[in-house]
């Protein structure tokens, strides 16, 4: 390692800590590589040199800490985002589902809850949101306010529309939502049994049992450390013979609750908990 990339990957440690001790934010086991490219672009955008400039300002002014967390907490979501994930989820998860009285779901990492609002779409079509309470949790507090609202752009309809056919749903999309000026303003029936939260799979634990866990493509920004300390907490969280959901380049292969688990659908990383 060069001089130079020692520094800053001293420097970065520095800021990491520096956010975990003063505000309780843990990044220290997000996967280094990807993390530095998006401490790189808030330092470029706040018009910086170096990382620990950006510690500096991040630690005596929040302002900053807010900015450096919408860029570092990666906010990638769709509605119906990989559609075939959601396929599978119709034909093999609800008929599980439809055995259970009462179903509690936890989407951990939503971001800003196109996914859950998608997962509640579905669970309306398959007749069980009534007996479905979906807890959707993320660190970030700015996005889960996002989340809260239903409020999505306009602009997108489009292409959720798209995705909402290919995930097997079968009405006018447009059905779940009224269009307000450049909004979708989706049914305030999806949100009756959804719990938007505070919680920080760096740091947090349980706080419920749950017959299904969702958290995709989340993991891939962390490192072995945090992902197994992940997995753990799902574990458990999730009651025997719950369904656990992962992205596609997740997998619970090769980590120590790889033998509690038996697939329902590989391909999608579809997960059912057996021991």
């Amino acid at each position: 390692m060069s001089e130079s990339h020692e520094l800053e990957t001293i420097e970065i440690q520095l800021l990491l800590e520096g956010m975990f001790r003063y505000y309780g934010f843990d990044f220290r086991n997000y996967a280094l590589a990807s993390l530095k490219r998006r401490i790189w672009n808030t330092i470029r955008s706040e018009r910086l040199t170096t990382v620990s400039a950006l510690q500096e300002k991040v630690l005596h002014n929040p302002a900053y800490l807010d900015r450096l967390l919408l860029d570092i907490s990666v906010n990638v979501t769709a509605m119906f985002r990989d559609p075939s994930f959601y396929i599978s989820f119709r034909n093999k998860v609800v008929p599980l589902l439809r055995t259970y009285p009462f179903i509690r779901i936890w989407h951990a990492g939503c971001s800003t809850g196109e996914e859950v609002y998608s997962m509640a779409i579905l669970l309306q079509e398959e007749g069980l949101y009534d007996r479905c309470r979906i807890y959707a949790t993320d660190m970030n507090e700015l996005v889960l306010k996002t989340a809260k609202t239903g409020i999505f752009p306009l602009k997108q309809m489009q292409e959720y529309t798209q995705l909402y056919h290919q995930a097997g749903g079968n009405k006018a999309f447009s059905e779940y939502y009224t269009a307000a000026y450049e909004n979708a303003i989706f049914r305030s029936s999806l949100k009756d049994n959804i719990v938007f939260a505070h919680h920080n799979l760096a740091t947090d634990n349980s706080f419920n049992e749950f017959n299904v866990i969702l958290c995709r493509n989340v993991m891939i920004y962390f490192n072995s450390h945090l992902q197994e300390r992940v997995h753990k907490l799902f574990y458990e969280s999730l009651g025997m013979f719950g369904v656990l959901g992962l992205g596609h380049q997740e997998s619970l292969t090769f980590t120590p609750y790889e033998k509690y688990y038996e697939p329902i659908e590989s391909s999608e990383k579809i997960y059912r908990r057996v021991k």
